[in-house]
């Protein structure tokens, strides 16, 4: 299946310039989509374009990842209603960096068509503002510029020069792919076509002879219509230490029925049969559809063993039958992920050393009951127990030795109430 092919069938083909297919059937092409690195990690709204990407390769092409130094520090006006707040050159850094290594997890940098990394910082690092204005600005016309969707949006809420410019440096980037690194194809998300198309304007005038193309993919969006991307709680990164494998997980497993065809067809690496064929097996039940696709995300943008943590997570805080067994068995990364989906309390580990009177670890040291007496009269229930087992005595002694990885212990008000206590 030729890489058009796998974008029409997958729904995420939106424009292209003609004559790209034929290009592509005749020979292997180079082609790039181009990442500010304005945020400090990758999102699951870039892993569309990351997506784009390894179908691109997958198909036999040559895939470049344009980090965006440059066009980073000046600030894409599209989709956005005001002026960008621009991060520090710093920070633009460390984000590049970063962004560049979760890149390696999803794309071949071997073999015949391997992937290539490009700062787009290098183009211009020694570029005085004369040689831009007549090497850059003096290609492309006021008025088309002023016509582009992203431009038009913001002449009336505010547009600096520094934004309105932003497609000066996006049109000067594909020249200079395509003739430094033979990239006759930009890639993006359909907002990017003006600023796409202002690149193979660029390569028209400037070079003889020059054709250059362009594909981009439909914006994502939800059943609801609201931005993919996000969840009540915000972004949904790619990195564990914004967004943990558990979160990433339930974000998958919480998608709307509606939404689910969509999702698999974006972002599973399975095949038109196996996606249609889980379709039809699973019809009357979404909810294996929604496990499927969020094991192969999970596995795939974190790792097996962030997957089997999920698992054991997911089992402790929904799973009735789950026993002490499956607490004591869990790393201290998982029991981390529990603390923030339970009620947490934090207590003085030193006083452990001694041990505490359960009474006073539920009443006093923390709030999980309101007296000592509640907790007698729920002790007497069998209501409490401490990492799933039961207490029977209000007289019971809570050491040091009940902390599960040095730092943990889990308490049980009844069959609902869970509460994490973290020993510091």
């Amino acid at each position: 299946m030729s890489f058009i092919e796998e974008l029409t069938w997958r729904g995420m083909l939106h424009q292209k310039i003609d004559g790209i297919e034929a290009e592509m059937n005749e020979k292997s092409i180079v082609g790039y989509i181009g990442f500010d690195p304005t945020a400090p990690s990758l999102t699951i709204g870039n892993y569309v374009q990351i997506m784009l990407l390894h179908f691109f390769q997958k198909a036999g092409h040559t895939p470049i990842i344009l980090m965006g130094g440059a066009t980073g520090r000046i600030g894409d006006p599209s989709g956005k209603d005001k002026e960008r707040v621009l991060k520090t050159y710093e920070e633009l850094d460390h984000n590049l960096s970063f962004q560049q290594k979760q890149f390696s997890k999803f794309l071949d940098f071997d073999g015949p068509n391997a992937a290539i990394v490009v700062n787009n910082f290098d183009f211009y690092k020694n570029m005085n503002v004369l040689d831009f204005l007549r090497d850059v600005g003096k290609t492309m016309m006021i008025a088309p510029m002023i016509k582009k969707e992203s431009v038009k949006k913001r002449l009336e809420t505010g547009l600096s020069f520094t934004e309105f410019s932003y497609q000066l440096l996006q049109g000067y980037d594909f020249q200079y792919l395509y003739t430094n690194h033979n990239c006759i194809l930009q890639m993006g998300g359909s907002d990017q076509w003006g600023n796409i198309l202002a690149g193979t304007e660029f390569i028209k005038k400037n070079l003889d002879d020059g054709k250059a193309y362009a594909v981009t993919t439909p914006l994502l969006t939800k059943a609801d219509g609201t931005k993919f991307g996000k969840s009540e709680a915000g972004n949904i990164w790619l990195d564990p230490n914004l967004t943990s494998p558990y979160k990433f997980y339930q974000f998958w497993l919480s998608a709307e029925n509606e939404d689910l065809p969509k999702f698999m067809r974006y972002f599973s690496y399975k095949t038109k049969e196996e996606i249609e064929a889980i379709e039809t097996e699973y019809a009357d039940n979404p909810q294996a559809i929604q496990k499927i696709l969020a094991e192969e995300l999970t596995r795939r943008v974190h790792s097996d063993e962030a997957f089997e943590s999920v698992l054991k997570v997911t089992n402790l805080l929904f799973n009735k039958k789950a026993n002490r067994e499956n607490l004591l068995e869990m790393s201290a990364d998982a029991l981390e992920t529990v603390s923030g989906e339970i009620k947490s309390f934090k207590i003085d580990k030193s006083k452990l050393e001694g041990g505490i009177n359960i009474a006073d670890l539920l009443s006093e040291e923390t709030t999980i009951q309101g007296s000592k007496g509640e907790v007698r009269r729920s002790i007497k229930g069998g209501a409490i127990s401490v990492n799933k087992e039961k207490i029977t005595s209000h007289e019971a002694v809570v050491d040091a030795s009940a902390l599960l990885q040095d730092k943990y212990i889990m308490v049980e008000n009844g069959k609902k109430n869970k509460f994490l206590l973290i020993a510091e």
